[in-house]
């Protein structure tokens, strides 16, 4: 589980805090100038992540379903520096399923280290994806996709 924080701080999340493991393979445009996975990068592992599993999960192409999944929300931590050439393995999970609503959280680990180098977090809301529709809430959310995130489902870690 989480590793203890110092006073005031959130816990650094470990390996045992993720459900799903997804492998990102790092390309060199990747780094930035400094030498670094750009912050850019850092998101655009998480929607693949998140992503991938719900095309896996539900074994359809999930913009084409009634209520597609937009991203509401997005944060990251930042705890160390990670970057090319090596692997980013993306553990993923879901701390919360509301009646339209997901919270992620995807955190991101390169080399043998069991805590994270960086951890997401990831709010899709579900919206009408009729044409014109207007991207409102909606509820409930597919029964597909709450068939595919629910397994995923472990409370949020407390902050120290």
């Amino acid at each position: 589980m989480s590793t203890p924080a110092p006073e005031g701080k959130p816990a650094r999340p470990t390996r045992a805090d993720y459900v799903a493991w997804r492998t990102v393979t790092t390309r060199w445009r990747d780094d930035d100038a400094y030498g670094h996975l750009n912050n850019a990068t850092y998101y655009e592992i998480f929607d693949t992540a998140v992503n991938a599993h719900l095309f896996e999960a539900t074994g359809t192409n999930v913009r084409h379903l009634p209520q597609i999944g937009v991203v509401a929300e997005t944060s990251c931590r930042y705890f160390r520096e990670i970057g090319f050439p090596e692997p980013i393995e993306a553990g993923v999970v879901v701390d919360k399923v509301g009646r339209s609503s997901i919270v992620w959280r995807i955190g991101l680990f390169q080399g043998g280290s069991d805590e994270a180098a960086a951890e997401g977090r990831f709010v899709h809301v579900y919206v009408d994806n009729s044409h014109g529709a207007g991207n409102r809430p909606v509820a409930p959310m597919p029964d597909v996709i709450r068939a595919a995130v629910e397994p995923l489902l472990r409370p949020a870690p407390t902050e120290g």
